[in-house]
C-alpha cells in the first residue's frame, strides 16, 4: 500500500483493488483478505469459511470510532453516529433511534443540528457506503480517493491490513473433491456458499479423480453462470436474476489428491 502510494504520481496511477491471497507453508494454508472477496473450504460437502468482508456494514464500528477520535477528518460535512434513516430538519428535538462506536444495539436521543450532517455509514448490504462514496472499506491504494466534489480524503478510513485464517492441512484426510475456492464480489454478489459448492461437485463428478483440468473446469463455470447469458434487458441467470456486473475472477484450488503431500 505504501508502494503504491509512493509510485501513483510517477506511474500515473489512480484507483485501489481489494486483495485476497492463499499461501501455502509447512502443511497450512493461510487466507489472507482485505476487502470484500471471500475464500471457502469445500470439505466433503462441508462450508468452512475461510474470510469475511469489509465493508461499511461489517466494519461500522472501526469507523466511527475512528471518527470520534478524529472528527477533522469528516469535513464538517458528515456525522459519526449511525441513525435508521437520514434526518429531516423538522426532527430537531425529537428523540430518534441511534448509534456510536461504542454500540452495538441502538438507543434513543433528542436530535440536534449536528445530526442533520450525512452519516458516515449508510445504507445496508451491497448498498452500504462510507461517506457516500465507496462500498468496500479494506484494500490497497485510493490515495487520492475523496468525497464528491469536495476536498474530503477517504483514505484514512480504508485499511490496507488483511484479516488472516489459518487452515491445517495434516488434521484431515483430503480427497481428490475437497477444493479451496477464491472469488472476487462478482461471483458472490448473486451467488452464495451453497450454490458454488453444489457447482463444485455437480463439475468434478464430471471428470476423472486424476483430470487436472477438472479444477480449472470448475472455475470456468463458476465465472459463466454468475454473469449470465447477454439478453435484450442485459447479462441474466437462469433464473432470470440480473447477471454480475461486477468483475469475476475465481481460483479452484485442490487440497487432496494424487501427488498433494510429495
Amino acid at each position: 500500500d505504501d508502494q503504491i502510494e509512493r509510485e501513483r504520481v510517477s506511474q500515473h496511477l489512480s484507483g485501489g483493488c481489494c486483495a485476497l491471497a492463499a499461501i501455502y507453508l509447512l502443511g497450512k494454508f493461510y487466507v489472507a483478505n482485505a476487502g470484500d472477496s471471500r475464500a471457502i473450504i469445500i470439505r466433503n460437502g462441508e462450508i468452512i469459511p475461510m474470510s469475511r468482508e469489509f465493508t461499511p456494514e461489517t466494519e461500522r464500528q472501526r469507523l466511527q470510532f475512528l471518527a470520534f477520535l478524529r472528527p477533522e477528518l469528516l469535513g464538517k460535512e458528515f456525522t459519526h453516529l449511525e441513525f435508521p434513516r437520514r434526518i429531516q430538519p423538522k426532527e430537531l428535538g425529537k428523540k430518534m433511534l441511534y448509534r456510536d462506536q461504542s454500540m452495538s444495539g441502538w438507543a434513543y436521543k433528542k436530535i440536534e443540528e449536528d445530526d442533520l450532517k450525512f452519516p458516515l455509514v449508510y445504507g445496508e448490504g451491497k448498498k452500504a457506503r462510507a461517506m457516500a462514496t465507496i462500498g468496500v472499506t479494506r484494500g490497497l491504494g485510493d490515495h487520492d480517493l475523496k468525497v464528491f466534489s469536495s476536498n474530503i480524503h477517504i483514505k484514512p478510513f480504508l485499511s490496507c491490513f488483511p484479516e488472516v485464517r489459518v487452515y491445517d492441512l495434516t488434521q484431515y484426510e483430503h480427497c481428490p473433491d475437497d477444493v479451496l475456492v477464491l472469488g472476487t464480489d462478482g461471483l458472490w454478489d448473486v451467488t452464495n456458499d451453497k450454490e458454488v459448492a453444489r457447482v463444485v461437485m455437480e463439475v468434478l463428478t464430471s471428470y476423472e479423480p486424476n483430470d487436472p483440468c477438472r479444477y480449472t473446469m470448475v472455475a470456468q463455470e463458476l465465472v459463466v453462470r454468475s454473469r449470465g447469458v447477454l439478453k435484450e434487458r442485459g447479462w441474466r441467470l437462469a433464473n432470470d436474476r440480473l447477471g454480475s456486473g461486477d468483475d469475476i475472477s475465481v481460483f479452484v484450488i485442490p487440497l487432496g489428491g494424487p501427488g498433494n503431500y510429495t
